[in-house]
């Protein structure tokens, strides 16, 4: 067969790249690089290699009694049903993702004594089939013998080569699903592996023999990060530097002893993310006006706040881009550094050799910056100087651990900083809190009943009379592409509080966040819970999503 056709338009190196790939991941490259839907780039393969195309997976029952399980994982491949009744001897129906080699068909043959008989199918669904029912990297792990009758087969992986190839498959299997972080989890019986995705965390299935290799496992993790396989009843923390295809990842370690093994959790930083757009976090239109106005400034801090994992890096990352020209020196201070701007200095602080915010902060004022972007102040030395250098002409920005955007005034009156020079410094504060997204493939019309709907908006404390925007609400359903989730990706709510001269007076009087969030209000301030309802009314997330953060509207906030 010849498939060189599905080529057409890559020069000799996009060629030689897409051939280098794993299986799983030519087809959907291509379709990348070409700019044609992968489905329509999988019927044109499945033209060349003559073989059909199946848009529907059903696996065929016990599938690994035919097919061992180490040959699904390295050949990207599930034998499926495709007659109700299917002969003894009869061709093996399997799904491909690429079109098999000779190898394939012999390797098949050898181990169940029937000839293959092979299909096309959609990548991604082959893929997240796999997953779900043979779990991550299973078949790394797969202690069951191959036949040896083929004089082209390889020795079977040893021990530790089988663990180094798990452990990198898990990894990832992480990145395409968009994980933000990896835990290993020993228990009695088992090591769980859980993914943290869109905030939520999701158990990742893996081998039944997966406690057998328990230590190796954690010592392999280890070694990668160069910490002390010996010792296991002190945390460590490390970082580990990973490729995965086109991904540059930058990997927080952390051991923690427990129980039954040492508890390992990652942190994964893509080095070639792309830093969101302002549209892209999820602003209205006059809240990025807002917004944009007060990155013009020349001086003054701008800050945001919100809990661990609340976006603000990403959005503090989206402001830079936004005001990054040849004319403003642009420096950052980070722990860490999650996204690179082209053109923006950027340094890592590095405690451990005293090298803190605040220590990092006084070096940036010498470099003669006209943007200073510090990752996050914790103390009063750090606010101190963040607050001085806005005084001499410099625009910062930064964040702080507040529920809400009054909130981060009174916390720099507790660290001590003379409110005077807080009312004459900041700028602006922006409290945002993530929320899932709702799969734009899967989500239907919500049913509420009305007085669902009224509760609702009143715990929001939003005006009753929107109510009868409640049947734009949507429901996640669940599809392949969303993991069966209903959710697919993230969105910020806002809070936007911009200074006053009523309230410089309330800072200067020291006046409590309620007192100050009540004159913002009136001010036509948008709180969270209205930033949230606006994306209910435009089908981006559920009512159950933003009722998570309801609480922030209190009155005693």
């Amino acid at each position: 067969m010849n498939i060189d056709p599905i080529y057409s338009g890559l020069d000799e190196e996009q060629r030689s790249a897409v051939s280098a790939m794993d299986r799983s991941d030519r087809l959907i490259e291509l379709a990348s690089l070409r700019n044609r839907p992968t489905r329509e780039l999988m019927a044109e393969l499945a033209g060349l290699a003559s073989i059909p195309v199946v848009h529907y997976i059903e696996l065929i029952e016990n599938p690994t009694a035919t097919v061992p399980l180490r040959l699904i994982h390295e050949y990207q491949c599930v034998p499926i049903r495709i007659d109700e009744e299917t002969a003894a001897g009869a061709p093996i129906a399997l799904a491909t993702l690429w079109p098999p080699d000779e190898m394939m068909d012999r390797w098949i043959y050898a181990v169940s004594g029937r000839k293959a008989h092979w299909y096309m199918g959609d990548p991604e669904q082959i893929t997240e089939t796999i997953t779900q029912h043979f779990g991550v990297g299973a078949g790394s792990l797969d202690e069951s013998d191959l036949v040896n009758d083929i004089s082209e087969a390889e020795e079977a992986e040893d021990e530790d080569a089988a663990v180094i190839r798990f452990v990198n498959e898990v990894v990832q299997k992480a990145v395409s699903d968009r994980a933000t972080d990896i835990h290993f989890e020993p228990h009695r019986d088992e090591l769980q592996i859980r993914y943290r995705i869109d905030g939520e965390l999701v158990t990742v299935r893996v081998p039944d023999n997966l406690i057998r290799f328990q230590g190796a496992i954690i010592s392999r993790l280890k070694i990668m990060a160069k910490l002390n396989i010996s010792e296991k009843r002190r945390p460590q923390d490390g970082r580990i530097s990973f490729g995965a295809g086109d991904s540059e990842l930058d990997i927080r370690i952390s051991t923690f002893p427990t129980m039954y093994g040492e508890s390992v959790s990652l942190r994964l930083l893509n080095q070639k993310s792309k830093p969101l757009s302002m549209r892209e976090l999820g602003l209205a239109d006059d809240e990025e006006k807002k917004l944009t106005h007060a990155l013009s400034t020349p001086h003054g801090i701008i800050l945001v706040t919100g809990p661990t994992g609340s976006g603000k890096s990403t959005s503090l990352t989206a402001f830079i881009r936004l005001i990054n020209k040849p004319e403003r020196r642009i420096i950052t201070v980070e722990d860490p550094v999650e996204y690179e701007v082209p053109g923006v200095n950027q340094t890592q602080v590095h405690p451990e050799i005293g090298l803190t915010f605040a220590q990092s902060l006084r070096a940036v004022l010498r470099q003669d910056p006209d943007v200073i972007m510090v990752g996050e102040i914790r103390d009063r030395e750090t606010a101190d100087i963040a607050i001085r250098a806005s005084l001499t002409g410099h625009l910062v920005l930064s964040t702080l651990h507040t529920n809400d955007a009054p909130g981060a005034l009174t916390r720099l009156v507790d660290m001590d900083i003379e409110p005077f020079l807080i009312a004459s410094s900041v700028e602006m504060i922006i409290a945002q809190r993530l929320v899932r997204r709702l799969c734009p493939n899967c989500a239907q019309p919500a049913h509420y009943e009305d007085r669902q709907i009224a509760s609702f908006l009143t715990t929001m404390r939003i005006d009753p009379g929107e109510a009868v925007h409640g049947h734009l609400a949507k429901s996640p359903i669940g599809c392949e592409r969303c993991r069966k989730l209903g959710f697919r990706g993230r969105v910020a709510m806002f809070e936007i509080l911009r200074m006053s001269d009523e309230i410089h007076e309330h800072i200067v009087k020291r006046d409590s966040a309620r007192l100050i969030r009540q004159t913002a209000v009136s001010q036509d301030m948008r709180t969270l819970m209205q930033s949230g309802w606006a994306h209910i009314k435009n089908g981006t997330t559920t009512f159950e999503e933003v009722m998570r953060y309801a609480e922030l509207e209190s009155d005693d906030s």
